[in-house]
């Protein structure tokens, strides 16, 4: 591995207006985490058309700052109001408010943030080494292997996103027909665009997730935070952790750290099922497994460094492999092409600054973040008082007038209001629209590479699995197709059976 590349991100990441940007991502994404409802994904939207006036490097090191920012601020509410601000720290309430009613929410918040600062290090470290090996065997991958790592991707995030398994699926399905709107890529005649000249070009992928993640979010945060009761934050005391409990979270830090990792790298995956992969966990190996859910610190620990080492990894698949993970790194993938740059092998070799300058800013983000996290606990709590019925018509507001500014285009304010209903009513419905983003972004590159594998194959589709790594995808999509099948056909023998034996016993 060269070092000077490295070397030369750090460098980087040290100007001036890139540490202010990283700086202005952390404390966003905190402010973002604390306000329930609001997320990282629907922020990154709200602010893409700020990105088209800043510098590649320095508008993506904002973005991924506002991301990994939002896990440390999702926390605070976790613990001190029993009410996540992330999803991701949806598990992070059973035993963080807990220790808040026993007089410990300094303590929980303390763990919290020392488990994120070292989940999110190890992962960094992680993506440091990983990253440029992957980004090496990528530049293998023909057509063949691109639809069926895309094709792969789009099964996972539908099958293993939370919620109704069959919702996921038809929200893909959906983003899918999206994608094809437009000229065909290979004939350049028209698909479903009904005479209209603004779609002749296809759907643009900002009012899209402006309008499923912004505006769609707001409308229905809107509504949540107004059947909400007013909630007392817990009481606060010293956030610096004993001894005690440091020895007894050294474990669930390490655990999380490698576990999140991992998961991360999984399309599909991502900070929230790290979090609850690592509670689970620390539940499993716990010698007193009954104190989970009364205030176990184990149990803030594990998911807590879980999540932020998830939240970091899943950039590699996003700038290795072009392949986002979870629908946040959907947005961060339109986010580099609106600065013309594409995720994949190539970038590098081909952007090597921003590659190193992105990665090096978050040893730098996790740092602010640790620094910041402790002392400013009652300053983000504060936030919370601001009336939902001001702040809603005030983000909605800038929502639109980004969206103008894109193109200049009312087309677009109108394609924004337009999701951000469907956004809503997906919401209020049960369907995530992560699914129907990830599809989106990835269906232009499955139809471009499936069509491209085809005229290479002469149009034998025996040829996806007679190379090797294409092969091993396709096999890797049929078991994801399969496999829920079985268990589905497997639980309704098991309850038949069940019924008969209770029968019979009456």
């Amino acid at each position: 591995m060269d070092i000077q590349p490295v070397l030369d991100g750090f460098a980087t990441v040290f100007e001036p207006m890139n540490l202010l940007y990283c700086l202005i991502g952390v404390v966003v994404g905190m402010f973002v985490g604390v306000l329930p409802g609001l997320g990282p994904a629907a922020t990154i939207a709200i602010l893409l058309p700020i990105t088209f006036g800043i510098e590649p490097v320095t508008a993506i090191i904002m973005l991924a700052g506002i991301f990994y920012g939002a896990q440390y601020g999702g926390t605070i509410t976790s613990v001190l109001l029993r009410l996540p601000g992330e999803a991701s720290s949806v598990v992070t309430v059973f035993d963080g408010y807990a220790l808040a009613k026993r007089g410990k929410a300094g303590t929980a918040l303390g763990i919290a943030a020392i488990g994120s600062f070292i989940g999110g290090t190890v992962a960094i470290i992680g993506l440091t080494f990983l990253a440029p090996l992957v980004a090496g065997w990528a530049l293998e991958f023909g057509p063949a292997e691109y639809a069926g790592l895309a094709l792969l991707g789009i099964l996972l995030v539908a099958t293993i996103s939370s919620g109704s398994k069959l919702k996921a699926v038809i929200a893909a399905t959906v983003g899918l027909l999206l994608a094809t709107i437009g000229r065909d890529p290979f004939t350049g005649t028209g698909r479903f665009t009904f005479d209209n000249l603004q779609l002749v070009d296809g759907i643009d992928f900002v009012p899209i997730a402006m309008g499923l993640f912004g505006l769609g979010e707001i409308l229905y945060g809107l509504e949540e935070r107004h059947r909400a009761q007013a909630l007392t934050p817990a009481k606060m005391t010293s956030v610096w952790p004993s001894r005690s409990d440091l020895a007894r979270s050294t474990g669930a830090f390490g655990r999380g750290s490698v576990l999140g990792f991992l998961l991360g790298l999984l399309p599909g995956g991502g900070a929230t099922i790290a979090s609850m992969a690592g509670y689970a966990v620390e539940k499993k190996v716990s010698k007193k497994p009954e104190l989970f859910g009364h205030g176990a610190i184990q149990g803030v620990a594990g998911p807590e460094t879980a999540n932020n080492a998830a939240a970091t990894s899943s950039f590699i698949p996003l700038l290795t492999l072009g392949i986002p993970a979870n629908a946040t790194m959907a947005i961060m993938f339109g986010a580099l092409l609106i600065q013309g740059i594409t995720p994949g092998p190539q970038l590098v070799s081909d952007h090597p600054d921003l590659f190193w300058g992105v990665v090096n800013s978050m040893y730098l983000g996790n740092v602010l973040l640790l620094l910041m996290s402790l002392p400013l606990v009652g300053v983000f709590v504060r936030v919370l008082s601001v009336r939902a019925a001001i702040l809603a018509p005030i983000t909605a507001l800038i929502t639109l007038i980004g969206a103008y500014t894109i193109r200049n285009s009312v087309f677009d304010v109108g394609l924004v209001v337009a999701f951000g209903a469907i956004g809503y009513l997906m919401k209020k419905t049960g369907f995530e629209p992560g699914p129907l983003v990830l599809a989106f972004v990835l269906g232009a590159l499955l139809e471009d590479n499936v069509r491209r594998a085809l005229l290479i194959f002469d149009g034998n589709l025996g040829g996806f699995f007679t190379r090797p790594i294409s092969g091993v995808l396709i096999g890797l999509v049929i078991v994801v197709i399969v496999l829920p099948i079985i268990r589905s056909a497997i639980k309704k023998s098991q309850g038949a059976k069940e019924l008969v034996e209770s029968g019979s016993r009456r």
